[in-house]
């Protein structure tokens, strides 16, 4: 293993308050509360066809080991008495801003990363409440009052603390890591829970010989830089308990993005045209409900083997057309023609996302 190096903590000057709210299998639970004959029963949201991907489980179903983005012949392998629901991403939308309202009663300072969980700075809140264990508890008995629904929470001084708490007690729990907890309770954590660390990153650091926290920070910075890049710097720091990441209510949409998984494999280009062609319109009604439009436009390929290669083309300005869009993804699509194998799914995605009204003009020299 590499050597250790001297630390070079510097504790932040001020101390915040950082809640991080997860809604407990949420697009699940909405359905078990709008349908009672499904409470107790593992269920799973998605399509229950040979093709189709599970969305979300209930934890009846994650007993058994399903989880989001698996199979379902897989998850229906795993648990044989599993009820596939068809999402209802509309109702999940409006709960989410029913809980974002709630939200809003204590602090304007709310980054949501999805429709489910979202980061709260209380460091200065709108209730005067001293405590954010108080105002994390209040904020859980109000959306259990008005959704019907139960959320997690994590209490901080950080969001990557707060976020690694919110796990700690779930469901319908709440935890807090208080500054003198944080750098005991992450030394002891497994490389591959660490947020931000995925699987092939996890993977590389036990080659390395780091598996967990107190690894991480036994290296020094040169050298978690040396082999992670900016990265590095991140995981320098967390291995410390320390993030300085504020909590950004400005959080801006960078991309926006659509895929289908065929009922069975394809291997011409016509076939695949054809499925590209709504989820082209779907992407591209965002943009015109948003009066955004993006300037990177991205293919997504995944094969039967689940194998996945994206291929991407970069203008000077942004799309400013829906013929645009396809003639740009299906282009992309025919440069790879032939395919080396059949595929499941394909996507087309458009970002770095900015208002058409700010754009310069298009300026594609077909290059």
């Amino acid at each position: 293993m590499p050597t250790s190096a001297p630390e070079q903590d510097a504790p932040p000057a001020v101390i915040r308050k950082i809640i991080h709210i997860d809604m407990d299998a949420f697009y699940a639970s909405v359905e078990q509360r709008d349908n009672p004959e499904l409470r107790g029963k593992p269920v799973a949201v998605g399509g229950s066809r040979e093709r189709g991907v599970v969305a979300a489980a209930s934890y009846e179903a994650r007993k058994f080991g399903v989880r989001s983005a698996m199979p379902s012949v897989t998850a229906k392998r795993q648990c044989p008495d599993l009820i596939f629901v068809k999402p209802r991403f509309e109702v999940y939308k409006a709960i989410s801003l029913q809980v974002r309202a709630i939200f809003a009663e204590h602090t304007p300072l709310i980054e949501p990363l999805s429709l489910d969980e979202a980061y709260l700075d209380v460091t200065e809140n709108l209730q005067g409440i001293p405590l954010a264990r108080d105002i994390a508890l209040r904020i859980r008995e109000t959306i259990k009052t008005e959704t019907g629904l139960n959320a997690s929470a994590g209490i901080s001084y950080n969001k990557f603390l707060a976020k690694l708490a919110s796990d700690h007690r779930k469901p319908n729990g709440q935890y807090v890591i208080s500054p003198e907890m944080g750098p005991a309770f992450v030394e002891t954590l497994p490389v591959g829970k660490f947020h931000g660390i995925g699987p092939a990153t996890a993977a590389k650091l036990t080659a390395l010989g780091i598996r967990t926290g107190l690894d991480i920070r036994r290296q020094s910075l040169a050298f978690l830089q040396q082999h992670f890049g900016r990265s590095g710097a991140y995981y320098y720091w967390i291995s410390r308990g320390i993030d300085e990441r504020p909590v950004r209510a400005d959080r801006i949409r960078k991309s926006v993005g659509a895929e289908t998984t065929f009922v069975t494999d394809l291997t011409e280009l016509e076939p695949m045209t054809a499925e590209l062609r709504p989820l082209i319109d779907k992407v591209w009604r965002h943009c015109e409900s948003t009066g955004k439009s993006g300037r990177t436009v991205t293919l997504k390929v995944k094969f039967s083997d689940f194998e996945i290669i994206t291929r991407s083309r970069s203008l000077l300005s942004p799309v400013t057309g829906r013929t645009d869009l396809e003639r740009l993804a299906v282009g992309l699509l025919q440069a790879e023609m032939p395919l080396p194998k059949p595929v499941r799914l394909l996507g087309v995605a458009l970002s770095s996302l900015q208002h058409l009204d700010d754009a310069e003009p298009q300026l594609d020299f077909g290059l």
